[in-house]
């Protein structure tokens, strides 16, 4: 299977400080997993920066500028909320990371590859139209919907996220919008207090919640329940998936059970769902995940699914 893997150093400029989960370190361990032998067949190539026309898709251009003129000093950093900070290198890695989304785009709409997998920070579901939050500056998943839709004639683009947190960013965006279908499952309660099953946007938005302890089983019947059936049945031009791995039982900010093998069987579980309904395009774009083993590993059985399933 035909695969492109984009990603930049600058994305390793983006430091929010010492101690901040969304460090560096994580987009170390995703590249370090994916230099192993049996990825010698990713297609690899460097995220563009995003345009301003990109980013205005989705957000205000004031937002968008006023994000990319903060550039502190290499010795500081900015504090936009208790979690989002920037560092001298964040407005770039940033562009980088909806650069990334919207050439996977250009990509798999093309016909270039058949799937693309965007290994890049900072994250983009908990962004608001104007609201830098949750470690994200820029709502990627969104951004590459948007491109889809106005640069390649895609009529209906579904994301799918299975980050441990839901993604209040990314339904923000388009909980109005039937021709982008968003779906979730995310532990709940947590942090960010959205993502409940009563939130539906115009009949686009599906939240599924699991409990803390929830292990791998109830987490492939949320999916094989509930969001995959609903995804096929939208029937997508383009399937994006906001990839985290913080659902992962090791990682320090949830408290969910999944293992490395329940990703890879939601990966397989929806290449199916893309090969039935959009010739196999895939997006996908790394989210979250903060224990450094957890994340390399769950990364490569994502990676490895997209190129065998």
């Amino acid at each position: 299977m035909s695969v492109l893997l984009l990603t930049h150093l600058a994305c390793l400029h983006h430091d929010p400080g010492p101690h901040h989960p969304e460090c560096p370190d994580r987009l170390r361990a995703v590249l370090k997993a994916l230099d192993a032998g049996e990825f010698v067949d990713l297609i690899r190539d460097q995220a563009p920066l995003a345009t301003m026309d990109q980013l205005t898709r989705v957000h205000p251009e004031n937002y968008v500028s006023a994000i990319l003129a903060i550039r502190p000093e290499p010795d500081d950093r900015v504090a936009l909320d208790g979690d989002t900070v920037m560092s001298w290198g964040s407005a770039e890695a940033a562009l980088r990371a909806a650069g990334a989304a919207v050439a996977g785009v250009d990509a798999v709409m093309k016909g270039e590859y058949t799937r693309a997998f965007c290994a890049t920070r900072p994250p983009g579901h908990h962004c608001e139209p104007a609201r830098p939050m949750g470690f994200c500056l820029f709502a990627n998943a969104v951004i590459a919907a948007r491109h889809a839709q106005a640069e390649h004639g895609a009529q209906r683009v579904a994301v799918v996220d299975f980050d441990v947190h839901h993604g209040n960013g990314t339904q923000a965006c388009v909980e109005t919008d039937a021709s982008i279908f968003y779906a979730s499952s995310h532990q709940w309660p947590l942090y960010p207090g959205t993502g409940d099953v009563s939130e539906h946007g115009v009949g686009n938005v599906l939240n599924v919640t699991l409990p803390p302890g929830a292990d791998g089983t109830a987490f492939r019947a949320a999916w094989a329940e509930s969001i995959i059936p609903a995804v096929e049945a939208f029937a997508p031009d383009l399937l994006i998936i906001s990839a985290g791995f913080d659902a992962h039982a090791a990682d320090p900010l949830a408290q969910l059970r999944v293992r490395e093998a329940d990703f890879a069987w939601l990966t397989e579980a929806l290449c199916g769902v893309a090969d039935r309904c959009c010739g196999g395009r895939i997006v996908s774009l790394l989210e979250g995940g903060y224990d450094l083993e957890a994340l390399g590993r769950s990364t490569a059985m994502h990676v490895r699914a997209l190129m065998r399933a």
